[in-house]
């Protein structure tokens, strides 16, 4: 695998419909790290119009769900390691006696379970705890550790580099143990063999990453540090003469304020590159972003220079279409390319008329994003002027529902192949 710019063909993508994990963010959405509730039937509709508009405009996509169960059926070391995951996983408390003879029974059934029943160990993280009642039969209470509700977001969990893949090492615990089921399947699915992990004293996520033809991007803030950006520039599948860290900004009538990290948690949610030449951002964040120039030098990478963003993009020649504070908040910039200048991009209209309904802005900011709105006549990205007179391709998709989780379809799409 290697990807080498954002505007190249995509070919193939790797995504996870959500399941009967995502049921458990509704009851309390910002502990999982979700920005407001939603109908999960319906988000799950909007998740298969994801996969059938990816489809009709070429690109290969594989399920994350489909991927494992395939190779449980088809590949036997797979499936034996499949199953010596899910005994880690499964955990018994209770009675000594109970537990441990639970504990003997799974190991003796496991290799009898569908592999269905695999996958969604795997996704909920179940334990049983057991006490003995005065019939004689076990009374069961199952938990679940941490149901990987935001496994979701593929693009977060790892970064196909020009060279190989990098296993992100995530910042928030609640996501923390969703790259031991993407990496597996890296290594023993799909069959991957360059495979760098960040280590864990390091933070790096994909949604940080982007790469950008002649040199990439990293962000750092919120999700990833300097330390896991520059792990992965050096780990030698990032094969750019030049990468830019660049510090996650925050808007200026919101300095001095306590910080909603969610707001623009990753590179992508305030950033994008829709065609060779052609950035999507918010200007205003972009002047405020401080780029850590670094250049590739006997094989490392050392620092040259500090600029903002925004002229660094201009410097390198892109022309920049500008995000108002209601089209970035609105996961504007979390589109996905297709190929140059044509994307799958979020109505953002219907996702900010949800948000404002529903009273998710402080009052500060829903003041701004008001004031940001379009005049009479225009239209919010990406059908803005500035994107039709670049001759933007858009494939609009509703995503009202799922964007609920915090991301859009950039955030959902693992990219595998461009060409």
């Amino acid at each position: 695998m290697g990807i080498s710019a954002e505007w190249g063909r995509l070919r193939e993508v790797l995504i996870h419909r959500p399941g009967i994990e995502i049921d458990y963010a509704m009851l309390s959405p910002r502990p999982f790290l979700f920005e407001r509730s939603f109908k999960t039937g319906q988000a799950i509709t909007e998740h298969e119009d994801l996969e059938e508009k990816l489809e009709e405009a070429g690109v290969r996509v594989k399920l994350l769900k489909d991927t494992i169960i395939d190779s449980a059926r088809k590949d036997r070391e797979f499936r034996l390691h499949l199953e010596e995951r899910v005994k880690k996983i499964v955990m018994f408390y209770g009675e000594v006696e109970l537990s441990t003879k639970a504990r003997n029974e799974l190991e003796k059934n496991v290799s009898g379970l569908d592999p269905l029943n695999l996958f969604h160990i795997l996704t909920l993280e179940p334990s049983v705890d057991l006490k003995a009642t005065s019939d004689g039969i076990s009374y069961p209470t199952i938990y679940s550790n941490i149901p990987l509700a935001n496994l979701y977001f593929m693009r977060d969990q790892q970064a196909v580099g020009t060279d190989g893949t990098i296993i992100s090492n995530m910042k928030a615990l609640q996501r923390r143990k969703e790259t031991s089921i993407t990496e597996f399947v890296f290594r023993e699915s799909l069959k991957e063999k360059n495979i760098y992990r960040i280590p864990e004293n390091m933070f790096f996520e994909g949604g940080d990453y982007m790469p950008v033809g002649n040199f990439a991007l990293i962000g750092t803030g919120p999700r990833t540090n300097t330390e896991g950006a520059m792990s992965a520039m050096n780990s030698g599948l990032l094969k750019f003469p030049e990468v830019g860290i660049v510090e996650n900004p925050v808007y200026e009538f919101m300095s001095g304020q306590e910080r909603d990290p969610m707001i623009n948690m990753h590179l992508d949610t305030y950033f994008n590159i829709a065609g060779e030449g052609v950035a999507v951002t918010s200007e205003q964040l972009a002047h405020r972003a401080n780029v850590s120039v670094m250049i590739l030098q006997d094989g490392k990478y050392v620092k040259e220079r500090e600029i903002n963003l925004l002229d660094y993009m201009k410097e390198k020649e892109f022309s920049i279409i500008n995000l108002s504070i209601a089209e970035q908040l609105s996961y504007s910039s979390n589109f996905l390319t297709i190929s140059d200048m044509k994307i799958v991009a979020v109505e953002s209209r219907k996702v900010l008329d949800r948000l404002l309904k529903e009273g998710i802005f402080s009052k500060v900011t829903e003041e701004k994003v008001k004031k940001s709105l379009p005049k009479a006549g225009d239209e919010m990205f990406p059908y803005s002027k500035q994107a039709r007179e670049l001759g933007m391709d858009v494939i609009d998709i509703d995503l009202s529902e799922l964007t609920g989780g915090y991301g859009g379809a950039h955030c959902m799409t693992a990219a595998l192949k461009r060409n």
